[in-house]
């Protein structure tokens, strides 16, 4: 009987990052982490960087679009 090899989980799709919190602002403005080249940033993302919404959100959904690529290849080679 041949061994059956289990499926990689498919990725979850991008979390929505809660702008609200406090814990996402802070006094003092820094460069995007992002390098963006935009105006100095409060706000931190979820790791506590200084990033711009935008550019938290864009990055995050690109790297979960690249999980799914991921994903996608590794079931074709399963088969």
């Amino acid at each position: 009987m041949p061994r059956r090899t289990s499926r990689p989980r498919r990725p979850d799709p991008p979390p929505v990052l809660d702008w609200s919190a406090r814990r996402h602002w802070k006094r003092k403005a820094l460069p995007c982490r992002y390098q963006c080249g935009g105006l100095p940033t409060h706000l931190r993302d979820s790791s506590g960087s200084p990033a711009h919404k935008v550019c938290a959100e864009q990055a995050l959904a690109q790297q979960f679009q690249e999980y799914a690529e991921a994903y996608e290849n590794e079931r074709f080679a399963l088969t």
